[in-house]
């Protein structure tokens, strides 16, 4: 895993189990507690009648703001960097087209590659993993069913999560 974040975000790892009923949530939410290295504040149960399940889904609301910025940051440097690698391996090869100009040809490909980097900077700023996460929760809450949410603070500990909310008869889904 990379030491360079991408998002600004301190929980990258979330999951929610869909249960049906309130108590068998509850239940799985202090397991995975007492199981974890998970704080309370980390596992949250939404209920179908939660005013503001949003605020539990997604409660670093300033964390989205820092991902635009990070991502687009770190991937469009790093974008400008694959352009010139690009260009120094064309180059070295001596093809014609970038040999005859190679001033032009420098110019086209980190202007590109930092296009491309900042495009994949806005597709991770857009969040498309969430989606999953917060469409099963609000199906959850038509249905009359619970959802406990976990916000890991590592793959590790999402994965121990998963584990103890399956095992209990959760329906998991997670973020990437």
């Amino acid at each position: 895993m990379s030491d360079i974040p991408i998002t600004g975000e301190v929980s990258n790892s979330k999951l929610a189990a869909v249960f049906d009923s309130e108590s068998a949530a509850r239940s799985a939410a202090d397991a995975v507690v007492a199981r974890t290295g998970l704080q309370s504040a980390q596992v949250k149960v939404v209920t179908p009648d939660e005013p503001h399940p949003n605020i539990k889904l997604e409660p670093e609301g300033g964390g989205i703001w820092r991902t635009i910025v990070v991502a687009h940051l770190w991937l469009g440097i790093g974008g400008l960097v694959a352009g010139a690698l690009v260009f120094a391996v064309l180059w070295w090869l001596q093809l014609p087209l970038i040999a005859s100009s190679p001033g032009i040809a420098f110019v086209a490909f980190v202007f590109f590659g930092g296009v491309g980097g900042l495009m994949l900077g806005g597709l991770i700023s857009l969040r498309p993993d969430h989606d999953r996460y917060i469409l099963v929760t609000q199906e959850a809450m038509t249905e009359f069913r619970t959802t406990v949410v976990v916000h890991a603070l590592s793959v590790d500990q999402a994965n121990q999560a998963a584990d103890i909310l399956g095992g209990l008869g959760g329906e998991v889904t997670r973020t990437l």
